[in-house]
């Protein structure tokens, strides 16, 4: 079974809502180079626990494709394990792709990892809600996400000691991701933190963990440094490319509303009409002398760096509003996202005075702006 360290490491995460962050680094070790301290003190990078090498629990599952699978098949691989929500728009997605990224870092070693998840929401088990996750974040033959029956799941949550449980209508869950060696043996699990410009550090400091376990120790192609990341807050002014090949600034001297997506919301939101909605928000704004619109496409999460362009190109009717690209996730962590999709209203000042999570109609959100703009 499962280290008995896993359970110490709980922390829950909101796949449906605002989700909370995991509990830092939870494998550092005081002392080392002022390199390793500076990540050991990065509140947004879990650096992992061990599990001291117990065998990995014996589960079987099916994957998006109808496949069984056992972990025991992958003997002779390291696998990377993590455990997804399949409607999660919080966490899962900064863990899918912390996962895809750590792979892509050990290069041609990468062939040796596989990458496998295993669904953690009680209410979207079946085969099509993991093959809709896996097409929505471009992972179809990147992965494997496993399923099963829900006591078949449950089963193997346990195993893992995750938890895994609808409340208040919304999924909590472990954000672990598991670092299984080549004999079956558990390693490390890190616990995703909720941070978008985390993601590349995140993946690093688990492809140079698979590293030591590959024959040969193969280099990670990307070095960064694991220090911690300050968000791009409201109080300075952030200057940001379009998906039209423009630019957008946002930040103090002017209110401003901005709202932070990603094209993979097409997976549990009728994408289209809700961006197309927004049209109506503009020119009440416009009426009403309301803040300004800024729809902000969280870049750094998506499947390709031209996911945003290509969607909003074939929307097929012009939005009357800037779209613009987060490539860092800076300005997410910034403005204290949580969610997608997640509304900002920023004053003239450049403080938050008034956020949401989820869309709103375009009623709702003009009142819910007229009624914070006047306060502040």
């Amino acid at each position: 079974m499962a280290a008995s360290a896993v359970a110490g490491c709980v922390a829950l995460s909101a796949c449906g809502g605002s989700g909370a962050s995991g509990q830092g680094s939870g494998g550092s070790t005081p002392g080392g180079s002022p390199a390793s301290q500076a990540a050991e003190n990065n509140p947004n990078l879990d650096l992992g626990s061990s599990l001291g090498g117990k065998p990995e629990p014996d589960i079987t599952l099916t994957n998006q494709f109808g496949q069984k699978m056992s972990l025991r098949q992958f003997r002779g691989k390291v696998v990377l394990l993590g455990f997804v929500d399949s409607e999660c728009t919080t966490v899962c997605p900064l863990t899918t792709l912390a996962m895809l990224q750590a792979k892509q870092m050990l290069g041609a070693a990468g062939n040796q990892v596989q990458l496998l998840g295993v669904d953690a929401n009680p209410e979207a088990i079946a085969q099509s809600d993991v093959m809709a996750y896996s097409r929505a974040h471009g992972m179809v033959n990147r992965w494997d996400f496993l399923t099963g029956s829900l006591p078949q799941l449950k089963a193997a949550w346990k195993a893992f000691h995750i938890y895994a449980e609808i409340d208040k209508g919304l999924v909590d869950h472990t954000p672990a991701l598991f670092v299984i060696d080549t004999q079956g043996r558990l390693q490390k699990v890190y616990l995703t933190q909720m941070a978008y410009d985390s993601i590349g550090q995140s993946a690093q400091v688990v492809a140079q963990d698979v590293a030591k376990l590959l024959p040969g120790h193969p280099p990670v192609s990307q070095s960064q440094s694991l220090s911690y990341i300050s968000g791009q807050t409201p109080a300075q002014k952030a200057t940001l490319a379009t998906t039209t090949g423009g630019q957008v600034t946002v930040g103090p001297g002017q209110a401003h509303l901005v709202v932070f997506f990603a094209t993979w919301l097409t997976e549990t939101s009728d994408l289209r009409s809700e961006l197309l909605g927004l049209n109506s928000y503009v020119q009440t704004a416009k009426r009403q002398h309301l803040p300004p619109l800024t729809v902000v496409d969280e870049a750094v999460t998506e499947p390709s760096s031209n996911a945003a362009r290509t969607y909003i190109r074939g929307l097929g009717q012009p939005l009357d509003y800037p779209v613009a690209l987060d490539t860092t996730g800076r300005l997410a962590d910034g403005y204290g996202v949580q969610d997608q999709p997640w509304y900002v209203l920023t004053s003239a000042k450049g403080k938050i005075v008034w956020s949401h999570d989820g869309w709103l109609s375009s009623s709702g959100l003009a009142a819910a702006v007229t009624k914070h703009a006047a306060a502040s």
